[in-house]
């Protein structure tokens, strides 16, 4: 299975992805992005890989008219709950590393956590860098240095031991990225001038340890990868090796830290 192909999920996935992962996880990171592309009110905006669309909705909250901003994604379940949520968005399938879009047609491009799982992600930001108008602001937010996301690591080795190799990868997947030097190279190499990678710590936060586990399963290809029998002993590890991370009211509260990139006009 192709990289590609690996993350085309279900439409209860996207569903789930909505419900759970965009509270815990990617609804926090949604304003900063938009903060640092100083996205204003007569902004064109483009999202690349927008999945159900956190951070296009905080895009269009901030331009004139809603209809400004597009959200383009590859995966149609992703862009059946977009649409749902926030109608008058421009949603749009299609590949990131062929955009179907003219050339310098919007002010601002930002993606969020997904350039880690294109298959080229090279050609994906030359092709940012292709519909951006001359002086327009670039942004990308990818997942920061995986050892520093303790409670992955913890979940991988667990998933790796009972569920072997692919369910593993599937839970390091996210942090192909985190390395800021090889970032600035992939960035300056598809034609971004000078581009600025700042690391920004942050945290996720899920309701309780069992809350955690299902979403990570159900929310992701993991779902596909794990039989009945090795979901409940994942489930039951989880709850005993993660307990470190559990605050007053069994919330799980842990580290996750993202490299956000900027072009030199954002």
């Amino acid at each position: 299975m192709t990289e590609h192909e690996s993350w085309q999920v279900s439409g209860d996935a996207a569903e789930v992805y909505e419900r759970f992962f965009v509270p815990a996880i990617f609804g926090r990171w949604a304003p900063q992005v938009a903060d640092a592309a100083r996205v204003s009110s007569e902004d064109r905006v483009l999202d690349v890989g927008c999945g159900t669309g956190v951070l296009a909705r905080a895009a269009a909250d901030r331009v004139a008219d809603e209809s400004q901003v597009t959200g383009l994604d590859l995966n149609e379940s992703m862009l059946a709950v977009a649409r749902r949520l926030r109608p008058q968005i421009n949603w749009r399938q299609g590949d990131a590393t062929q955009l179907p879009l003219p050339d310098q047609s919007y002010d601002v491009v930002v993606s969020q956590f997904s350039l880690m799982y294109f298959p080229d992600r090279g050609a994906a930001v030359e092709e940012m860098v292709r519909v951006l108008k001359p002086g327009g602001r670039l942004v990308v937010a990818v997942w920061g240095p995986y050892e520093r996301a303790t409670g992955y690591v913890i979940l991988t080795d667990i998933a790796h031991s009972r569920c072997g190799q692919a369910a593993a990868d599937v839970l390091t997947a996210p942090f192909v990225l985190g390395e800021e030097d090889a970032l600035r190279v992939l960035f300056q190499e598809a034609g971004v001038d000078e581009p600025h990678v700042e690391l920004r710590e942050g945290e996720i936060t899920f309701p309780s340890i069992a809350a955690f586990v299902e979403t990570e399963v159900k929310g992701s290809p993991l779902e596909d990868l794990l039989d009945e029998e090795s979901y409940r002993g994942l489930m039951e590890e989880a709850k005993d090796k993660l307990v470190q991370f559990c605050i007053e009211g069994g919330e799980v509260v842990m580290p996750m830290d993202a490299f956000v990139i900027t072009s030199k006009n954002a």
